[in-house]
């Protein structure tokens, strides 16, 4: 996601897994866990960084929990011989400059060995650079913008930034154009307002969708920045209104894309709107309203709960017993975590059943090479550090909750 800057969670996530409420095991506020003792001897630390409080706090709290149900998870099958893994949660506030300070934490605690996160791709853009001195691993569940793997100048030449950077989700490059396709070709919208909130994950998607609904044909009759501080969106739902418009499309995220839903139909633009990955929360659809029905996302990935994969994770997130929902990233969370228990695993067993002492680097070695059957599908990472995972679904609001209406993979 980026701003989150990014993976897909579905149907029953907001109607099912988004009513799980039993107690969770770890502190609201973020910190450490012991994520269930019981692999061994040496303590590894798995750092989590996410917004654990604000807006955003209901996709970063899902993904805390999820990469500490994946410790749990290898504490218990004893995964890795002679180590037990712990987490320690930073909230980032999805603030950039929260999040590089929370790096440089990660960074001079030398258990560190990787961090899941974050979830904002402004916030990924601030951390790379700290994380790739210290070659610490860093595996984001939900950062989309292309640029972080691929470099600023991605839709010319690839190259890639930091050798510590990896993340789960798929990108934006692919995201964008695979919501224009749909909006124009199974929802057949032709005239689209485009609007985002200047962000680097809002910014992004909006420039990738414009770019394939215009290829195909489609017609931009408006643009809009607006500002996310703010929940008065009056003036743009009334330029939405007069474009004449048929649909509208937000790069941005579902604390402000709920509230602009609700005001465009308000003025009169009958109209849905389509996002991505941001967007898709169970929180959108309560800032909506009930004019939020027939609204549109896109999110990485096939439903988590339509997986054969993730029926395990669903069921053991339960059991544990978090008071959070998973939400839109956690299947990616749960993964990315398991990518760093593995690539410690592979250092691991190359060095005769110990750590050795250029653990992080060579724990960046080996994310390369690591390949496993994870929650969300086959776990893998192509030349950028980017997923080889490359599905993606469209959901709908339909009686209060997401509805998954189409799965599939960009053609273009």
């Amino acid at each position: 996601m980026r701003q989150r800057s990014l993976i897909a969670i579905t149907a029953a996530l907001a109607a099912g897994a988004l009513t799980l409420t039993a107690c969770g095991s770890r502190d609201d506020d973020g910190g450490g866990s012991d994520s269930g003792k019981g692999g061994g001897g040496t303590t590894v630390v798995i750092g989590v960084d996410a917004p654990l409080t604000g807006d955003l706090s209901a996709l970063g709290l899902g993904i805390k929990n999820s990469a500490d149900l994946a410790a749990k998870t290898a504490n218990k099958e004893k995964t890795v011989d002679g180590i037990t893994f712990e987490v320690e949660a930073l909230d980032d506030q999805g603030q950039p400059s929260v999040g590089q300070q929370n790096a440089t934490k990660f960074v001079a605690n030398d258990k560190v060995l990787g961090v899941v996160g974050p979830l904002n791709s402004s916030v990924g853009e601030s951390m790379q650079k700290v994380f790739d001195t210290a070659k610490l691993v860093e595996v984001s569940p939900a950062n989309t913008n292309p640029s972080l793997t691929q470099g600023v100048d991605w839709q010319t030449k690839k190259v890639r930034p930091y050798k510590s950077y990896f993340r789960t989700a798929t990108t934006d490059a692919i995201q964008g154009p695979f919501a224009a396709q749909y909006v124009y070709n199974d929802s057949k919208k032709r005239k689209v307002f485009v609007i985002d909130d200047k962000k680097t994950y809002g910014a992004g998607l909006a420039k990738t969708f414009t770019e394939e609904f215009k290829k195909l044909g489609g017609q931009v009759v408006g643009t809009e920045h607006i500002n996310p501080d703010t929940k008065d969106f009056n003036a743009v739902a009334t330029k939405v209104k007069n474009s004449g418009a048929d649909v509208v499309y937000y790069g941005g995220e579902y604390p402000q894309a709920g509230p602009l839903s609700k005001q465009i139909k308000a003025a009169g633009a009958k109209i849905p709107l389509v996002g991505g990955d941001g967007i898709y929360s169970a929180d959108f659809i309560k800032l909506a309203g009930a004019s939020g029905t027939g609204d549109l996302a896109t999110s990485v990935g096939a439903p988590v709960e339509e997986l054969p994969s993730a029926k395990e994770f669903v069921a053991n997130y339960k059991t544990e017993g978090y008071k959070e929902a998973y939400e839109a990233y956690g299947g990616y969370s749960y993964d990315s975590a398991w990518a760093i228990i593995e690539a410690v695993k592979k250092v691991v067993e190359a060095n005769d059943g110990k750590l050795p002492d250029d653990a992080r680097s060579k724990v960046v070695d080996a994310m390369q090479d690591v390949s496993f059957d994870g929650v969300t599908g086959k776990v893998s990472f192509d030349e950028f550090g980017d997923a080889t995972n490359k599905q993606l679904t469209v959901y709908a609001v339909e009686n209060g909750a997401w509805g998954s209406v189409k799965s599939g993979t960009f053609t273009g």
